[in-house]
């Protein structure tokens, strides 16, 4: 029941976003689900009713490591009670739910050796970051946040000036991955 639940929340959380930001100002940053987060969503609901390993694997550490930095510096300039202010804070735990329900309910685990599925989840992280910044070039949005901090104060104004801050992000995101594989690794028989 709690795995329909957050497949339903997840999947259904792009159609309410562009229910939520229909009586509000367009802006393609709003109508296109390719925010990190929007993605996390998708793969979440996926996942969950797939149970796929890439798609799990990339919920997890998705799911902790960035969507929870989202709900601790939201980047949305609309408070309660419209309704994109909750539906972000919906989707955002949505996200993290799955993320936590994936190893301590379905008993998903890391692929072994500890560190290869937070690198494999590193490289797609990048390569989204890149496809990012061109859609963001070629659509003038800021996905990924990577043609430009966040209007609201978040992490990334502590990393340096773009580009530099987009190095520090993936060192940051890296460091995240190994830590949340860590608790996985199986200790070598003495």
């Amino acid at each position: 029941m709690v795995t329909a639940l957050l497949v339903f929340l997840n999947l259904t959380a792009y159609p309410f976003a562009l229910y939520a930001w229909r009586d509000h100002p367009y802006s393609m940053d709003n109508v296109l689900p390719f925010h990190l987060c929007d993605l996390a969503a998708i793969v979440a609901g996926f996942a969950l009713f797939t149970r796929r390993p890439l798609l799990l694997t990339l919920t997890y550490f998705w799911g902790i490591a960035a969507t929870t930095q989202a709900l601790l510096t939201p980047a949305i300039g609309i408070g309660p009670p419209h309704l994109p202010f909750v539906h972000f804070f919906v989707q955002h735990f949505a996200i993290v739910a799955a993320s936590l329900h994936i190893p301590l309910v379905l008993g998903w685990r890391p692929e072994m050796p500890w560190w290869k599925s937070p690198l494999k989840v590193f490289g797609i992280s990048v390569v989204y970051q890149g496809i990012a910044l061109l859609i963001n070039v070629m659509l003038k949005t800021n996905f990924a946040f990577a043609s430009r901090p966040p209007d609201n104060p978040s992490l990334i104004d502590h990393l340096g000036r773009w580009p530099v801050y987009l190095f520090a992000m993936q060192g940051i995101a890296l460091a995240l991955y190994l830590l949340l594989a860590l608790p996985f690794r199986r200790r070598s028989p003495s």
